[in-house]
């Protein structure tokens, strides 16, 4: 089974819609082009606990497994209903937010200076650690060929903050925020939106519900209205402003 054969149609809402081993960067990238992200298991007792968890629903077809996978269990792949979206032309930063980007004179942004070190420092400390190095390899494949991105804040010469993800025509996929200051994780979020806003993209997918994402105008939108807003805007091609940007204009 490939995604474009996957029907979500009646796939659970929360948790797995599907299992496999492969994370190649082609199955991750086309994964994210159906609207699916990866959630891999990073020690055999989370293979064990995935198996004992869902195997009925397996059973009675509620859940996929990816043909040809000899370790279905690896990687969990989740497409969430519904999905909080930030719609770029609805994009709205609260005066909260925005009251602390004015104080935040030192603070820059930037695209893809150190995707890398974006990753890594989301990596820190998170349990389970689901960004695993089979995962971290396959999504420095897509930024090397230009579908993954990061978004960096910095206090003066010093990364602060960040945030990363996969682009897929005119929605971005956002998967991983890390902020070592107050704040700086929301500031990444803000220049993302506005970032993809720039380059005539449409929406920012989050993944999970959070506060950050809701003091920028993450609304949560059906599963169907998501895959369709991918579909619709799948061959758009546009590059992000690389240029610097200082976190006080986003309150603009």
């Amino acid at each position: 089974m490939g995604w474009e054969t996957l029907d979500l149609t009646h796939a659970p809402t929360e948790g797995p819609v599907a299992f496999g081993d492969d994370l190649s960067a082609t199955t991750l990238l086309g994964a994210y082009r159906h609207g699916l992200f990866p959630f891999p298991a990073d020690t055999e007792e989370r293979k064990i606990v995935s198996e004992f968890t869902y195997e009925a629903d397996v059973a009675a077809g509620r859940i996929a497994v990816l043909a040809g996978s000899a370790d279905p269990y690896a990687v969990a792949w989740c497409s969430p209903d519904p999905r909080p979206v930030i719609r770029v032309d609805q994009a709205r930063i609260q005066r909260s937010l925005r009251r602390q980007l004015r104080n935040k004179v030192e603070w820059t942004t930037t695209l893809d200076v150190c995707f890398d070190r974006v990753v890594q420092h989301c990596r820190v400390g998170r349990e389970p650690r689901w960004l695993t190095d089979r995962l971290v390899s396959a999504l420095r494949e897509l930024h090397a060929a230009g579908h993954a991105h990061s978004v960096e804040v910095w206090e003066g010469d010093e990364l602060i903050g960040g945030t990363f993800g996969v682009r897929v025509g005119g929605v971005f996929s956002a998967d991983s925020q890390f902020a070592l200051r107050s704040g700086a994780a929301k500031v990444a979020v803000a220049c993302l939106v506005r970032r993809v806003a720039e380059s005539g993209g449409v929406a920012v997918d989050v993944q999970h519900d959070g506060d950050h994402a809701k003091l920028i105008g993450a609304v949560a939108v059906p599963r169907t209205e998501y895959l369709a807003l991918l579909r619709r805007h799948a061959d758009d091609q546009c590059a992000m402003p690389a240029d610097p940007l200082p976190a006080r204009s986003l309150a603009a």
